[in-house]
């Protein structure tokens, strides 16, 4: 299974949810996209494994790099979910491209 990577301005392109799946000190630290859900990676089944969840909706991954966005776009996957997606550069990347940020 492999995971789509794209650009920022994919990602924000259209209708998708936003998933932040940083570590709670990165998040502190550099704030988090204006309406993502944060979701720790260790509880990504729990958040979306429900069954009452869309597994059609369009799910756009970040982290502070691909290498952590990556296992959670595959999990997210392996839940069923077919328009899972994660951001090239992740969080400085959208930060980079002009999205709003929180919490800072």
């Amino acid at each position: 299974m492999s995971s789509e990577l794209i650009s920022p301005s994919e990602a924000v392109a259209g209708e998708a949810t936003l998933v932040d799946v940083r570590s709670a000190p990165s998040r502190i630290e550099f704030g988090t996209v204006a309406g993502a859900i944060v979701v720790d990676k260790d509880d990504v089944a729990i958040e979306f494994g429900a069954d009452n969840r869309d597994r059609s909706e369009r799910i756009v991954v970040f982290c502070g790099s691909v290498r952590g966005s990556g296992p959670v776009v595959e999990k997210l996957k392996e839940l069923g979910y077919t328009n899972v997606s994660h951001v090239d550069g992740g969080f400085p990347a959208l930060r980079d491209h002009g999205l709003p940020i929180q919490g800072v």
